[in-house]
């Protein structure tokens, strides 16, 4: 992934973030350092972000990061004190932890890490002390490698969020971090969004999801990877995780966007899911 647009990706996602908490009331996700971090460059134009797709986009964003971060919040009643945030990219997080005993790690490529920080100094936003950088360059080093070296603790557990990641990895990728994460002590766990296999859509939504899959190989981040449910269960209980969950459009509408009178809210049919495991 290129430097630059690997920065016009994070940003995109984040700058969904930041516009929710402009347009949208209530809040799915509240969270007061999405506007500062996109920088003076960010408006939360409310026709723009009106059109039905930016809206249905912004929904999935929100609602992925707080099914993460609702996750992590049972993990760490459980006595979990190390959170990983996988592809951080622009993800707020540890920078409104409200945990003062959770060590959060941010990985990332180098240099995306380097334009995420410089997008931090320009806002003002300071660096937590319990927050450690990880940039990984993984044609040269292993997840593993890379958390080694950063302080990370194999002996304890942990959580990790893995957000907009899944599609655009091989096979052999995904199954190498689902592996780690299972072989860390109990009560650790992941979440993570894929995206599913054509054979599980109608034909509606094989249509939506090849114009998608159209737009980003344009951009040069083609997506490479898809599962069908029963097939990424068997993945995850492969790989010896204790227990698993999946959410679809109408389980996240359910928890998330059930008595909106704004119409925020997914599309009933979906071209992906939220998927989380724990040991």
């Amino acid at each position: 992934m290129e430097t630059g647009r690997a920065s016009r990706t994070a940003w995109a996602v984040a700058s969904r973030r930041a516009a929710h908490q402009v347009l949208d009331h209530p809040k799915v996700l509240n969270d007061p350092i999405a506007v500062p971090i996109v920088g003076p460059n960010f408006s939360a134009d409310p026709v723009r972000h009106a059109d039905p797709r930016a809206r249905a986009f912004r929904a999935f964003m929100v609602a992925r990061s707080r099914y993460a971060e609702d996750n992590l919040a049972d993990a760490v009643l459980a006595g979990v004190d190390q959170y990983v945030v996988l592809g951080a990219g622009l993800d707020t997080f540890a920078y409104r932890n409200s945990f003062p005993q959770l060590h959060v790690f941010e990985v990332d490529f180098p240099s995306t890490q380097l334009w995420k920080r410089e997008m931090l100094r320009a806002a003002k936003i300071a660096e937590p002390t319990n927050l450690t950088y990880v940039p990984l360059d993984f044609e040269h080093h292993t997840l593993r490698e890379g958390l080694s070296q950063a302080g990370f603790d194999f002996n304890r557990p942990a959580f990790f969020s893995w957000l907009g990641v899944v599609p655009y990895l091989t096979r052999a990728a995904f199954r190498a971090t689902i592996d780690m994460v299972a072989e860390l002590p109990p009560n650790s766990g992941i979440t993570f969004d894929f995206g599913l296999s054509a054979d599980e859509m109608s034909p509606r939504l094989q249509a939506k999801a090849k114009a998608l899959a159209a737009r980003v190989g344009a951009l040069g981040e083609p997506f490479i990877l898809a599962f069908r449910s029963e097939q990424l269960e068997n993945e995850l209980r492969s790989a010896g995780f204790q227990r698993t969950e999946q959410l679809d459009a109408l389980d996240l509408n359910q928890r998330y966007f059930s008595g909106r009178t704004d119409g925020l809210r997914l599309p009933d049919e979906g071209i992906g899911k939220l998927a989380s495991a724990w040991v």
